[in-house]
């Protein structure tokens, strides 16, 4: 399969590449840098120049292709406005390229805030809605395809998408513990984090879209929730920093967004789509990442 995709050189795009690569499939990259360009065609990938903005570079892309994947998204916390808008573009350009082809269109999607008081399923739907919604509700404007003849797959990703060379959200509360000379949690600690090793989250995205149905949610996560006190005394010993809990607007107001962000409570099951891919996560959890030091270099 000749797979278009976008975010093709990020953290979760470039090991899907990979994967996909060794899978035996031919990967047309999206690059919007010579840098990025030039690490997809190093590894034997394609490469179509253009950025999330470009709606013709990723309209080109889903037409040319067998099946698209789209990992990109801005995530510019400072201005979510102009991310979500960016997003929903963006779905909304690949699914009318795609529409009547009955191919698959994989798109990226999260856990956070889709339910409360206990981990989220598969089978729990999206309540984000419309252009001002979260990621610009996209993950339902992307299932309405599903009757339009395109093979929608929907995601959704752990808060940690972790592993060697991560810049994500753990990077970026280790680089916080270090502002702050402190490791800060919200609370006692038992809010939670679901997790996955970011080789198990590519197998996962190159299984899917050989296979999975149309309309179906999948969940990329392999531990359903990390207490955020174990993660935050993680940090510390890696850092060599005291830990401390604070309540949560203090945690927000002290770390940012991602303070905000690591005091929700955002636990996921992926029972439904193990069954289904027979996806069995074999990467290392998120404490033996942590030990292994390679945030802390």
């Amino acid at each position: 399969m000749r797979v278009f995709t976008t975010g093709a050189s990020g953290w979760i795009g470039s090991h899907t590449v990979d994967e996909l690569l060794a899978a035996g499939h031919q990967v047309l990259g999206l690059a919007r840098s010579d840098a990025s360009a030039a690490a997809l065609e190093a590894k034997g990938a394609e490469v179509l120049r253009g950025d999330l903005d470009d709606l013709d570079s990723l309209r080109e892309g889903a037409e040319s292709t067998e099946g698209t994947i789209h990992l990109a998204n801005k995530h510019d916390f400072t201005d979510q406005a102009a991310s979500n808008a960016a997003e929903r573009a963006a779905v909304q350009t690949i699914a009318d390229a795609l529409a009547g082809t009955d191919r698959p269109f994989l798109l990226a999607g999260g856990v956070a805030g889709l339910v409360s008081g206990r981990p989220v399923t598969e089978a729990d739907r999206n309540p984000f809605t419309g252009p001002d919604s979260p990621r610009g509700g996209a993950e339902n404007l992307a299932l309405e395809y599903a009757d339009r003849g395109v093979r929608v797959l929907v995601a959704r990703f752990a808060p940690t998408v972790h592993g060697t060379g991560d810049h994500g959200f753990v990077s970026t509360l280790v680089a916080a513990a270090r502002a702050a000379g402190v490791a800060r949690y919200a609370g006692d600690g038992t809010n939670r984090w679901a997790a996955v090793h970011v080789s198990d989250a590519a197998r996962l995205v190159r299984l899917a879209v050989e296979g999975a149905p149309g309309g179906t949610v999948l969940h990329a996560v392999a531990e359903e929730g990390v207490p955020t006190r174990e993660i935050a005394t993680a940090v510390g010993a890696g850092t060599g920093l005291p830990t401390a809990s604070t309540s949560p607007d203090e945690l927000a107001a002290a770390m940012g967004w991602i303070g905000a962000f690591f005091a929700m409570d955002l636990a996921a099951s992926s029972v439904r789509t193990r069954e289904l891919l027979g996806w069995n996560p074999t990467g290392p959890t998120l404490a033996e990442d942590l030990a292994a030091g390679g945030y802390f270099a």
